[in-house]
């Protein structure tokens, strides 16, 4: 195992009820931004799930080797629900308290140190997502781990929301993001991991793998490994396999035409997430 390896699965499967959702994944995690790309059911939430320790593995390994600190690892699930009455500020202060972090600085890093005094409620669709990130990222995790962070949000906040989880990524801290979005991909990840029915496809440096299949961009690659008829159709990628729930609520404004809702990605068919998570504290 290299010496910088922050995580490690070493023959992971997991089953629900005899399938296997995942099947014999082995694969390590380095420092840097890590993409999980892969069609609607393929397994990329039970492997993050199962990556940050919130799932447990059917069969085979889990380690975290790189993994240190008091909050060794952050994560950020599909849905979130941030209990509201409280603002911005008020929501990471609590979260703070357990890791030493200040909730203005994690505001700050990610483009919402206007938004602090706000309610949650009160939060763009996109917004709520930064929250997340900044949530997960309270007491510098050395393994951050994202599930559709850019997920049903309007291109301006992908971006933004996609640029917050990958400032994150340096010499020391691995961040693993889930996505559909594969131009985001191609502008920000390092390395890539293409999941098809639970089975990793394709795996490795992002530059490696296009030049490995002679494709130009990380959409390209999706289609040469996974096949066309399953290209996602951008972003949302939503289709018959998905159980998310979309609440229909319009924006607020700040993010015009931004996608609301919850349905903050798809879901692989997995196991419900539980009620309440809180986001680096219930994941261990």
């Amino acid at each position: 195992m290299p010496d910088e390896t922050v995580a490690a699965l070493s023959d992971v499967t997991r089953t629900y009820g005899g399938v296997p959702v995942l099947d014999s994944v082995s694969l390590t995690v380095e420092p840097g931004l890590t993409a999980v790309i892969g069609p609607n059911g393929s397994g990329k939430s039970t492997l993050l799930g199962v990556l940050v320790g919130a799932t447990a593995p059917t069969a085979g390994e889990v380690r975290h080797p790189g993994a240190t600190g008091p909050k060794p690892i952050g994560y950020l699930p599909q849905r979130v629900p941030f209990r509201e009455g409280f603002t911005a500020r008020e929501t990471l202060a609590f979260y703070a308290r357990l890791v030493g972090d200040d909730p203005d600085a994690a505001l700050d890093r990610v483009g919402l140190g206007d938004a602090g005094d706000r309610r949650v409620e009160a939060l763009s669709g996109g917004m709520r997502r930064l929250l997340g990130i900044a949530q997960a990222v309270l007491g510098d995790p050395s393994l951050v781990v994202l599930d559709e962070p850019a997920s049903g949000l309007d291109p301006g906040m992908r971006e933004r929301a996609f640029r917050a989880a990958a400032d994150q990524a340096d010499g020391d801290t691995a961040v693993v993001v889930s996505s559909h979005a594969l131009d985001l991909v191609d502008d920000h990840a390092d390395r890539v991991v293409v999941l098809r029915r639970g089975e990793v496809a394709a795996e490795g440096p992002l530059d490696r793998l296009l030049d490995e299949h002679g494709v130009a961009n990380a959409s390209e690659l999706y289609r040469v490994v996974i096949g066309e008829l399953g290209a996602p159709a951008g972003d949302e990628g939503e289709g018959p396999d998905d159980e998310d729930e979309s609440d229909g609520e319009s924006d607020d404004g700040d993010d015009e035409g931004e996608s609301d809702g919850d349905d903050e990605g798809e879901s692989d068919g997995d196991e419900p997430e539980p009620t309440v998570h809180v986001t680096g504290v219930s994941d261990r």
